[in-house]
């Protein structure tokens, strides 16, 4: 079985809101930076999330997306779902043709598989991977993270304003050079 990167994608990006919802809605260029994940990609899941209720929009200055239900509301499979991907181990996609037509030697065996991945998947819900020590840990680097990028380009901001000050006359220097 493999999840694809729709799939995790998709669940990476709502534990992010779920993370940051604190701090209302929240813009898909945020989870962008602090993801690795393309704006362009996002905004295709966030589209399918949408419309299975998972999320909601807010327009506007300061808009973003926001979770549809609370963090403890919405499991791992949900989001998986939402994003048409599949949680299939058998190689016939569980409709047991994998064998000229018919179930091969393994596919109950696969197929149970995969029920007990979508019960697992089922049982946890972002609220609960949110808890985990080792999530809080890599969201806590995430922000130190964001806060020395941030710091940087205010940095390069202020290098930039003061190298142009130093370059542009003051308009008292113009004057009294031109005499007016």
């Amino acid at each position: 079985m493999k999840l694809s990167t729709k799939g995790r994608y998709a669940v990476t990006a709502m534990l992010d809101l779920a993370l940051h919802h604190d701090q209302g809605p929240v813009a898909l260029a945020e989870v962008s930076a602090r993801q690795g994940i393309s704006l362009s990609y996002l905004e295709q899941l966030f589209a399918q999330l949408r419309r299975e209720g998972l999320v909601t929009s807010v327009r506007g200055p300061g808009g973003g997306y926001r979770l549809g239900r609370t963090a403890e509301q919405i499991n791992v499979a949900e989001v998986i779902a939402a994003v048409n991907e599949n949680i299939d181990a058998t190689r016939c996609g569980g409709n047991g043709t994998c064998d000229d037509g018919e179930e091969c030697l393994t596919h109950r065996l696969w197929l149970d598989l995969s029920n007990q991945i979508y019960s697992f998947l089922s049982g946890i819900s972002l609220a609960q991977v949110v808890a985990r020590r080792e999530v809080q840990h890599i969201a806590e680097r995430q922000h130190k993270r964001d806060g020395k990028a941030e710091h940087a380009r205010i940095d390069q901001a202020r290098r930039i304003a003061i190298e142009f000050d130093e370059s542009t006359p003051t308009v008292a220097a113009q004057s009294a050079a031109t005499g007016t």
